[in-house]
């Protein structure tokens, strides 16, 4: 791709808590619609990792660029998912869907549109009335989702989203994940420390090292969709990336 299709620039980003060293030196480029999958071992700061591209914390040192500027959540449109549902529980499917839009004071006539669509391609229309309590855990996940891309963000950040779930709805909701990417050209970045998962979702995927985290590797994926996980060829890249984070 070409140097002005980079949509996020992470250059030499570190990030120390006092004496600890989380973050070491970690600098990569994802290119606007990429589909980026991040996975390493557990407690390697993967999270802390997405809270350093939002700006939640400031860098110890290096930059990060979004679209050639540095990061401002102010200015830069970017969507983040959490690992815990954030439904709000008093406001109904289509009330939680809007308020990312309400709250960038868009006209209620592109809010009412926006909302429609979104829950269409998620198949929330008729639950729209519903309360986050009515409605089951795929469904909530869906809701989170369809509010993330409502606002149609720059950025899609997503902290192991489906991670409680378990392997039927996770597959479930993987597909109509990648409809959404498809149909909306979003940039996503997905952490997970699920393996197959970012072999069955990504484009491209980033392996950490353990604390002080850097990159270890990047492996293109270029997998033909729809994916098989029984079949070699995804056997074989599952197999190299999970090499990559046992041996040290």
């Amino acid at each position: 791709m070409e140097k002005q299709d980079i949509i996020l620039h992470v250059d030499h980003m570190t990030k120390c808590f006092g004496d600890l060293k989380v973050l070491n030196d970690i600098s990569f480029d994802v290119h606007r619609g990429e589909f980026l999958c991040i996975v390493g071992p557990t407690g390697c700061g993967k999270t802390t990792f997405l809270n350093c591209i939002t700006g939640l914390y400031d860098l110890t040192g290096g930059q990060i660029l979004v679209n050639g500027e540095l990061v401002d959540t102010k200015k830069h449109n970017i969507a983040y998912i959490f690992q815990e549902y954030s439904t709000m529980s008093w406001l109904t499917v289509e009330e939680n869907v809007a308020f990312g839009l309400k709250m960038k004071r868009m006209p209620k006539d592109v809010i009412k549109k926006e909302v429609a669509e979104v829950l269409e391609m998620v198949g929330l229309t008729k639950y729209k009335d519903y309360y986050p309590v009515e409605l089951s855990t795929s469904m909530l996940q869906r809701v989170v989702i369809a509010r993330a891309f409502a606002v149609k963000p720059d950025i899609l950040l997503m902290d192991e989203p489906y991670g409680q779930l378990d392997v039927e709805l996770r597959f479930r909701l993987e597909d109509e994940l990648i409809k959404l990417w498809q149909k909306l050209g979003t940039t996503v970045i997905f952490i997970t420390h699920n393996i197959e998962e970012a072999v069955y979702l990504s484009e491209n995927i980033l392996v950490l090292t353990n604390k002080p985290t850097s990159i270890k590797h990047k492996l293109e994926n270029t997998l033909p969709r729809p994916r098989n996980v029984v079949e070699p060829a995804f056997i074989d890249l599952r197999n190299q990336v999970t090499e990559l984070i046992k041996w040290w």
